[in-house]
Parts: C-alpha cells; sequence; structure tokens
C-alpha cells in the first residue's frame, strides 16, 4: 500500500516526524530504548523516495544485522511497494562485501575470494601458530584471534603494526599476523575484519573509487550508530563527503560491544566532526511499562559518559519488578521455571512460551536452567549457542559449495577432502600443502600439479584424481543448477547423507535433519523472484549473526546471554545472576569504561522487558565444581526499593539486597574502591597465608575484623596471592567493601 505525504507523517509522533523530515545535512537522532528508531529510518527512507524524489539507489542504510536490514527493507517495501526497490539497506560487511566483489582485483585478489567465519579463522589461526612452535598455553589462539580483529578494527595492516619490543605477545602477534595475511591472499579469502579494511585501503589507493560511491550515495543513514568502530565511522564518513546528508541513529546507552571495537565516543562525539550537526532525542518509550522504565533508567543515570535522555511512556504503571535471592544456580533455575508456569498456565495471562525469555551474563549460565526446563518438559531454545551454521556436517556441505565456487579455497579443501573417507591421509595432506606452499600455490592447483608429477604412491594419485574430477565437474555445472539441485547433486555424488543414514546413530539422524534443513532455506531462496547465486549466498551465511538465527516461529521459552538480547523484546523477562563477578564481569576490571559497558548492558536486559521483569541472584554459585558465595550486583542499589517486590522470606531479602550491595563509584571521593577485577580470581584454601605491611598472617573467610574506617566486619572472599591478595569484607555499617590486604590494616577481632 502506498502512503501520501500526511499519511506518511500521521504514523509518527511530533518529534518522530521532524527526524523523518530534516533531510538534509548531518543529522544525530538519539533514540531511546523502544523508541521507534526502525520506524524513523523506515518512514524516513520512503518519504525521501515518495516525498522528495530520491532515486532509491542513491539511498545507503546500513545497520549491524541481516535480520535487521532485512526487516527494515521489508518495511519500506510495504510502504511504498516496488518503487522502493534498489535502495541499498544492507550491515556494514555485507555491503564491503558487495563493494568488493566488484573492485578488489587491483589488490590482487579475485572476485570470488571466500569469507572466512570465526570458526575457520580460529582453525586457520591454530594451523600457523603449530607451523610457529608457539605454545598454545603462552599464546591462546583465542586471544591471538582476539588481537588480530582489534587491529582491523582500527584499520591497522600487518605493515603497520609496530609490537612494544618488551611485550613478548606483541611480537609474536606481529609475526602471526603478517603470516596469517599471506595464507589469506594465497586461499583468496578473507575474514570479517578485512572486508572492512580492505575497502579502507581501495579507497585510500583508488580515489576513482571512493569518488563513485560518494557520487552515488546521496544519503546515507546508519542504524545503531554506537556500536560503529573505528574504522566503520571512518567509511561512513568518506561516503558522505560529497553531499554530506548524513543521518545517524543511535543511543550512547545501549553501547555494549565495546570488547569487540565499538566505540561509544563515535556517537558522542558526532556534533565535533559534524558542527553544523542538528539532534534530535526520542525519548517516548513503546515498549516498557512505566515500572520497568523508571528502574532501567536509574541504573543507567549512573553512567557518567552519556547523554542525558529523560524517557517516557504512555504505558500503564505495571507491575512491580520481582526479585528473587536463591540459595544457588539449582534453587534460581526452580524458581525461574515455576515463575515461566504459573505465567503460562492456561487462562491466567493469555501468555505462551514464546513470549518468555531467560538473559544471563554468559553462556555456562544456561546449563542449570536447561536441566530444570528439561524435568519440567518445558520447551526451549538456546540463542547463540552453537549455530546452525556453525555444525560439523552444516560446515561440511559449505565447504564443498566454497571450493566449488573458490578452488583457492584451501582451508574448505582440507576440510573435506576425506569426508566422506576416501583414504586420503593427514600425512598426504601435509606433503601436498609443504609442496604447494614452496611453489607458491594455493593447495587446489599444488594438488593438480603433484597428481602430474611422480611422487605421489599411484594409489593415493587415483584418489587424488577422482577429487579433483568431481570438484571440477560441479564447477563446470554450478552455473545450470539452482542453489538445492546442486547440493542434493554433490551430496549424492560424494555419498554423505548414505554414509550418514548407514551409521544409524541419533547423532548421525540428527546431522541428517540438519542438513535436511540447509537445503530447505535453500529451497526458500530458489522460489524468491531473483536467482540468488552461489556466490551470494555463501557471503549470506557467512555473515549470519546469532540474532539473525533467532525465529518466534516455535512456542519456545528462549534462553540467550544479554549481550545476544539487543534488538529482541518479550513481555516477560528474567534476568538471572546479578551479581558481582558477573554483572558486572569479573574480567572486564574496575575501569570507568568497562564498568560503565556492564551497567549499560544490565540497562539492555531490562528494556527487552515489556510487562514483566524478574531479577534474581544466587548467594552461592558453582565454579569449576566449587561452591563460592556472591554479593549481590552493585547494580542492583541503584534503582529505589519501592519499584520491587520481594519473592518470598521478604525481610532476609531486603536485609541481603540493601546492606551487602553497598558499592560506591564516584572517583572524586578519597573512599576505599573496588579493586582490578581483570585478573584471574582464585580462593585459596581456609587458613592460607596473605600478606599484610606487617608480614603474613593468617585471614580466613568469616573472620571477625576490624578497619580504621569501615569499622567491624566479617571476610566474605579471599582473591589472590601475596602483594595482590585481596578480602571482600562485608561491614556492619559501611557495607561490602573489596580491600588490598596489603594496605587495609585490619585487625583480626576473632577468628
Amino acid at each position: 500500500m502506498v502512503f501520501g505525504q500526511m499519511s506518511l507523517l500521521n504514523e509518527l509522533n511530533p518529534i518522530q516526524q521532524k527526524a523523518v523530515l530534516e533531510t538534509e545535512g548531518p543529522l544525530l537522532v538519539f533514540a531511546g530504548a523502544g523508541s521507534g528508531k526502525t520506524r524513523v529510518l523506515t518512514y524516513r527512507i520512503a518519504y525521501l523516495i515518495q516525498e522528495k524524489g530520491v532515486r532509491p539507489w542513491n539511498i545507503f542504510a546500513v545497520t549491524f544485522t541481516n535480520k535487521a536490514a532485512d526487516e527494515m527493507r521489508e518495511r519500506v517495501e510495504r510502504l511504498l511497494g516496488g518503487s522502493a526497490r534498489g535502495a541499498w539497506i544492507s550491515t556494514f560487511h555485507s555491503a564491503c562485501a558487495r563493494i568488493l566483489r566488484q573492485h578488489i582485483e587491483p589488490l590482487g585478489f579475485k572476485r570470488n575470494f571466500v569469507i572466512y567465519d570465526d570458526q575457520d579463522q580460529e582453525r586457520h589461526l591454530k594451523t600457523i601458530m603449530k607451523e610457529l612452535n608457539l605454545d598454545f598455553k603462552m599464546f591462546p589462539p583465542r586471544a591471538i584471534q582476539s588481537g588480530l580483529d582489534q587491529l582491523k578494527n582500527v584499520g591497522v595492516t600487518p605493515d603497520q603494526y609496530s609490537p612494544s619490543p618488551y611485550n613478548i605477545f606483541q611480537k609474536r602477534l606481529a609475526v602471526v599476523y603478517q603470516r596469517y595475511q599471506e595464507d589469506l591472499h594465497r586461499n583468496n579469502a578473507l575474514d570479517f575484519g578485512d572486508l572492512l579494511t580492505f575497502v579502507a585501503i581501495l579507497f585510500k589507493r583508488f580515489p576513482e573509487v571512493r569518488r563513485f560511491y560518494q557520487e552515488l550515495c546521496h544519503y546515507v543513514m546508519v542504524d545503531e550508530f554506537q556500536d560503529t568502530n573505528l574504522i566503520q565511522y571512518q567509511l561512513i564518513r568518506q561516503m558522505t563527503e560529497t553531499h554530506r546528508n548524513i543521518c545517524v541513529v543511535g543511543d550512547d546507552d545501549q553501547s555494549i560491544y565495546r570488547w569487540r571495537g565499538a566505540e561509544v565516543g563515535n556517537i558522542l562525539n558526532f556534533e565535533k566532526d559534524f558542527p553544523e550537526a542538528r539532534v534530535i532525542t526520542l525519548e517516548q518509550n513503546y515498549r516498557s511499562t512505566q515500572n520497568i522504565l523508571q528502574a532501567a533508567s536509574h541504573v543507567v543515570r549512573k553512567n557518567r559518559y552519556r547523554k542525558e535522555k529523560k524517557l517516557w511512556t504512555e504505558n500503564p504503571e505495571g507491575e512491580p519488578l520481582t526479585f528473587f535471592v536463591a540459595e544457588d544456580e539449582e534453587d534460581e533455575a526452580r524458581f525461574v521455571t515455576q515463575k515461566i508456569m504459573e505465567h503460562v498456565s492456561a487462562g491466567k495471562s493469555g501468555r505462551s512460551y514464546r513470549d518468555v525469555a531467560v538473559f544471563y551474563r554468559i553462556n555456562a549460565q544456561s546449563r542449570a536452567l536447561e536441566d530444570e526446563l528439561v524435568k519440567n518438559r518445558i520447551p526451549y531454545t538456546v540463542i547463540g549457542g552453537m549455530k546452525f551454521y556453525e555444525r560439523k556436517e552444516i560446515k561440511d556441505v559449505l565447504a564443498y559449495l566454497k571450493l566449488i565456487d573458490n578452488p583457492s579455497d584451501g582451508l574448505s579443501l582440507k576440510r573435506i577432502i576425506n569426508v566422506p573417507s576416501r583414504g586420503i591421509g593427514e600425512k598426504t595432506v601435509e606433503k601436498i600443502e609443504a609442496f604447494s606452499k614452496e611453489k607458491g600455490l594455493p593447495l587446489y592447483e599444488g594438488l593438480k600439479q603433484g597428481i602430474e608429477e611422480d611422487w605421489l604412491p599411484p594409489a593415493v594419485k587415483t584418489k587424488m584424481n577422482e577429487f579433483i574430477q568431481l570438484i571440477e565437474t560441479f564447477r563446470k555445472d554450478a552455473g545450470s543448477f539452482t542453489l538445492s539441485q546442486l547440493t542434493l547433486a554433490l551430496l549424492a555424488k560424494t555419498g554423505y547423507l548414505r554414509r550418514l543414514k548407514e551409521e544409524g546413530t541419533d547423532e548421525a539422524i540428527s546431522k541428517m535433519e540438519n542438513v535436511d534443513e540447509l537445503i530447505n532455506v535453500m529451497m526458500g531462496l530458489d522460489q524468491g523472484e531473483e536467482k540468488v547465486s552461489l556466490e551470494s549466498f555463501l557471503d549470506k551465511v557467512s555473515l549470519v549473526t546469532d540474532v539473525d538465527l533467532y525465529e518466534d516461529k516455535g512456542n519456545r521459552v528462549s534462553l540467550m546471554t544479554l549481550h545476544c538480547a539487543k534488538g529482541l523484546e518479550f513481555p516477560t523477562v528474567f534476568i538471572v545472576g546479578i551479581e558481582e563477578g558477573l554483572l558486572p564481569h569479573y574480567r572486564r576490571g574496575e575501569e570507568i569504561e568497562d564498568m560503565e559497558e556492564e551497567r549499560r548492558l544490565f540497562y539492555v536486559g531490562m528494556t527487552r522487558a515489556k510487562e514483566r521483569l524478574f531479577l534474581s541472584r544466587a548467594e552461592e554459585r558453582s565454579t569449576f565444581g566449587v561452591g563460592r558465595a556472591n554479593l549481590p550486583s552493585r547494580f542492583l542499589d541503584e534503582f529505589p526499593v519501592e519499584l520491587m517486590q520481594f519473592e518470598e522470606k521478604k525481610g532476609r531479602m531486603e536485609r541481603l539486597f540493601s546492606q551487602e550491595a553497598h558499592w560506591k563509584e564516584d572517583a572524586h571521593q578519597n573512599e576505599m574502591m573496588p579493586e582490578d577485577l581483570s585478573q584471574e580470581i582464585s580462593y585459596p584454601e581456609e587458613g592460607g597465608l596473605v600478606l599484610s605491611p606487617e608480614g603474613f598472617f593468617p585471614l580466613k573467610i568469616g573472620m571477625r575484623v576490624k578497619h580504621p574506617k569501615f569499622g567491624v566486619g566479617r571476610v566474605k572472599f579471599i582473591e589472590g596471592m601475596d602483594e595482590n591478595q585481596k578480602a571482600t569484607v562485608v561491614f556492619q555499617d559501611a557495607g561490602a567493601k573489596r580491600l588490598k590486604v596489603r594496605y587495609a590494616n585490619l585487625e583480626i577481632l576473632e577468628s
């Protein structure tokens, strides 16, 4: 259905209308949680096309997930019909992949490059590290991978990276980085970070390419701008230099990806970069009840580095937030399960399982919840666990397709050269790989050349040749097949499904079902209006995120980390494990930026709830099989108690809530602050020795001690060793304090 201008604007509130009508020049839209930012972007695109006469292909709108991009595109097409087709609505990585598919050849790559996902990247890095004889314990592959990602997020290439001469990790990282990029080039492959950095390099080396996109993109819109990293922002600024019609929409209070390069300063400093920018703030929340919104606002207001927003809603006041203190994680899981059953009981609320989500800080917390849900026969799905496209059988099928599309992809070749088993051993592959590297050839070309020479045993040579012929046949015929036809023919020819069927185990049957689901996905794409190429399909699955995989088709409770919850909403939300060490997480440290991001993460979780919000913590939680006592999160002390209702044992819970969670963060006050939590925390046995100014003395959990400033209290935790020893003490008057024992001057009153 096509709308006129008045009809378009009538769908929006006055502030949203203003954001749509301000089309020329730089515009910053602060969009509070649940304030309708997607609606604003959608209607802005529709307004530009219908009322301003802008050609769709001169509009570039970019967001962070395929799900969000698809939703935006579908909404615009519902408003305008066919006239909206051609608008460039995409994720950052998909947009960069599209640019590189057209222009990458001057950088020494072919257009049919393959994109490595995180799992591919880690596997490839491990191979390189083994070749370099790097100790995985001293240099964990995940740490190396994270280091490379951080460098690429700020656009640093191997040639530009200057490691500290005194930092052995950085020195090894530099060697791995150089080798890794050389291997990617040989495989005609890019990883996620390369998609961005290579476009930046392309724009710098070839100004004519940059000017083409500057002229093409008359109007640029960026969704979730608070989540952009440095290089993403630089690319956007370059693409808007000609027309300067840039509209960025985001919420600094929802910036939760600093650990992967997101820079909240991009949104906070936008007005400095664009002094002529106009600023509009969307403050009406359409999602949550007044109580939920008020509690969440109290929490995030504690952050210093933010733009002030006063969110409000016309929604009902709603129920108070429910708070529960469990004995341990099993007790917490029982509480959550019981409340879910009460909430969806027939006729009571009209709610179903799909209306409920449970959020936690780390994936390991799902175990107790899953056990209890299974016990009570409650259907559920875990978002962000093993992704569908990361399952072995799916990776196997995709590896065949990647090799057919790009024979230079040595990683895919090594994965499937003996899958199903062809009698080609690892030693043979290693010999071929060494030969290929010596000749400077991709593995596939080295394999073909090795067959032509006489140094391979005849039996191996025959098997290798059969494999090559299989791939070459499908490469030749791929263009005449649809995606599903190609994959079905490949599965039949290789006998992949037949082998699984012969295996006959439950696991094998599950794998067959997953492959069947992949075929269903392909058939759905085959039935679309436009033919989907193998290349574009592989791009799409390589860039899938956790949120993209979320579907609410089934009647199931959703379990996910708080990071996965971004962009979703549910009538009923549980946030579990609201404890010091979990939320905020101990690995994030006590730096202001880290603590503020943890607080924003809690805020994001709270604002996913529409009607009911349940919060819980456990007094004791098992870590590596050992039960540990936990203090309540400092965040629980940051919103009014009158917004809460305490589940059972009210007096006890109010005491635990208000007295123990008494944390202070004002850096301007000269008080004993919580110390650095970034190190691994260890808990020595009771009676272990700790260091004081006078030397070693025994400090035990449960001891009654006196502090010269905070008074009398009991030792709750002991962590660390020697001069780094720390103790958490719950004082009668001052609440919980985490002290460095070396400087605490604690007096032992009783053991």
